[in-house]
């Protein structure tokens, strides 16, 4: 299997570009669960789009399980696959730094125990897209650098994509 984690700020073109490399070139899709996570949140608790500390952590405990899922071998359909991330462990991780000034252990082990093949990591700079579940318009830039200083610290290749616009 081969990991394509695609990264980026808010409103820069992740899903769009995770969803268009998956079909373009056959490969599976899993989905920003952070998302699907708040959007059903919001729907439980009759209010827009509330979370907690908890909330991350359990997105964040997800998303550990579905690489330990999909980097067992034995688990035969995506062994051969290439895999297309759209959003990942990554953004759970500075957001929880960014947001509650800190991040478990578990976080960290997981990104060096399935470490992504490579990265893409969206520049911003397409238009913000107002959207119920983004809330950082004028923290695209500090939080591409900080995507940035962590793949470089993981030692993983990674691609900025810019956009034509």
């Amino acid at each position: 299997m081969y990991k394509v984690g695609i990264i980026g700020p808010e409103s820069t073109g992740k899903s769009t570009l995770a969803s268009y490399l998956a079909e373009r070139f056959g490969g599976v899709l899993v989905s920003e669960y952070a998302r699907e996570y708040l959007e059903e949140r919001a729907r439980e608790c009759g209010r827009a789009y509330a979370y907690t500390r908890e909330d991350v952590l359990q997105i964040a405990e997800y998303q550990v399980q579905q690489l330990r899922e999909m980097s067992d071998a034995s688990s035969g359909k995506v062994a051969d696959e290439v895999v297309f991330f759209d959003t990942e462990l990554i953004i759970t991780k500075v957001w929880l730094q960014h947001k509650y000034g800190e991040c478990p252990h578990f976080i960290e082990e997981a990104l060096r125990a399935y470490p992504m093949d490579i990265y893409l990591l969206c520049f911003p700079d397409l238009p913000w897209e107002p959207d119920p579940v983004r809330e950082n318009p004028t923290l695209r830039e500090y939080l591409f650098d900080w995507y940035e200083r962590e793949i470089q610290a993981l030692d993983i290749p990674y691609y900025i994509i810019r956009h034509d616009l």
